[in-house]
C-alpha cells in the first residue's frame, strides 16, 4: 500500500481550529490523527465526521462539549484530514474504515463508555463500531447519516454526488462541501476543506467513499449492516436522533432511526432547523449543545 502524508505547513492559521494534533499507529503502517478538547476525565465524546471533510468540521461543536465538562475527541478518517492517505482508491473499503476507526479508539485510546457521533460516512462506521462493541458505548447520536444495506435504494441525490464525484477530472473537496450546506463558507474556512489535499494524488479517499456506501443487495458489506441493524434495534443505548431539517441525501432516515431504535424511545430527538448536510458547518454551535445535554442528563 502506497501511503501519503499530507505536509503540517498545509494545517496553518485554521479559522478557528486551534487544536494541536495527535497521532497514533493503527496498523498497516498508517498513522492517524484526532484532536481533543475538554478535561482528560471527562466522558469521552468521539465526533466521526464524513466524505469529503474532516474533524475541522467539528470546530463549533467541541467547545460545547469541553464547557459542559466532557471530553470531545474528533478524528480524521484514514485519507482525510492529517491522517495518512492510502494512494489508491482501491486501498479504501467500508471494513478497512471500520477497523482503522476501531483500532484508534478502541485499541490505542482505550476509550469505555463512549458517546459516538456520526455523521454522513462517521455514522456508516461509528453505528457499525457501536453494533460490533457495544460493551465499549454508552451512548450513539446519529446526525444526518444512516447505515444502508442496500436493501432499498438510494435517493436520486446521493447517485447524482457518486457519479459527480467518480467523473470529475478534478475533485473539488471545498466545493462538495459548500454544496451541502445552507450558509455560505468564507474563504479561509474553504482553504482549510482543501487543506488536507494538496493535489489529486491525495484524494483517493474521497474519490472511493461514495461508491463504498452499499446501494444493491449484493453489496460486500450488506451482511455486516444487516447484522447492526439487528444489534441496534434491541440495543439498550441511548440513541438520539439530530438531524438537521435541509437535507436531501440522509432526511428520510430519521424518522426510521427514532421509530426503529430501542434507545431512541422516549427521548426529544431535536430537528436543526436552517441547516443542510453538514449542519455542524450550518448550525454547530446547536448541535454541540443538544449533544452536550444528552450526554449529561442519560
Amino acid at each position: 500500500m502506497r501511503i501519503l502524508r499530507t505536509p503540517d505547513d498545509r494545517f496553518t492559521d485554521l479559522p478557528g481550529f486551534p487544536y494541536e494534533p495527535r497521532y497514533a499507529e493503527i496498523g498497516d503502517g498508517l498513522r492517524m490523527a484526532y484532536v481533543e478538547t475538554g478535561p482528560a476525565t471527562g466522558e469521552p465524546v468521539v465526533l466521526l465526521h464524513g466524505e469529503p471533510s474532516w474533524s475541522f468540521l467539528y470546530r463549533h461543536v467541541m467547545p460545547e462539549l469541553a464547557a459542559a465538562g466532557l471530553r470531545a475527541i474528533a478524528p480524521d478518517l484514514v485519507g482525510f484530514g492529517r491522517s495518512d492517505k492510502p494512494a489508491e482508491p482501491s486501498d479504501h473499503t467500508y471494513a478497512r474504515h471500520v477497523e482503522w476507526t476501531r483500532a484508534l479508539l478502541y485499541d490505542v485510546l482505550g476509550l469505555t463508555g463512549v458517546t459516538l457521533v456520526g455523521q454522513d460516512w462517521g455514522g456508516l462506521i461509528g453505528l457499525r463500531l457501536a453494533a460490533e462493541h457495544p460493551g465499549r458505548v454508552a451512548r450513539i447520536v446519529a446526525a444526518n447519516t444512516g447505515l444502508p444495506t442496500g436493501d432499498i435504494p438510494m435517493p436520486e441525490v446521493w447517485h447524482r454526488f457518486k457519479d459527480a464525484v467518480a467523473s470529475a477530472p478534478a475533485l473539488d473537496v471545498a466545493r462538495f462541501v459548500q454544496s451541502g450546506c445552507a450558509t455560505r463558507l468564507s474563504p479561509e474556512v474553504r482553504a482549510a476543506y482543501d487543506a488536507p489535499f494538496p493535489d489529486e494524488s491525495y484524494k483517493a479517499g474521497p474519490r472511493a467513499m461514495p461508491g463504498l456506501v452499499p446501494h444493491t443487495p449484493g453489496d460486500p458489506a450488506g451482511p455486516a449492516n444487516r447484522a447492526a441493524w439487528q444489534v441496534l434495534t434491541t440495543l439498550d443505548r441511548p440513541f438520539l436522533v439530530a438531524f438537521s431539517d435541509g437535507d436531501p441525501i440522509t432526511g428520510g432516515m430519521a424518522p426510521i432511526l427514532r421509530s426503529s431504535m430501542a434507545g431512541a424511545a422516549g427521548l426529544d430527538h431535536p430537528v436543526i432547523k436552517g441547516a443542510g448536510h453538514f449542519l455542524q458547518e450550518d448550525a454547530g454551535t446547536e448541535l454541540g449543545r443538544h449533544i452536550a445535554a444528552f450526554v449529561t442528563s442519560t
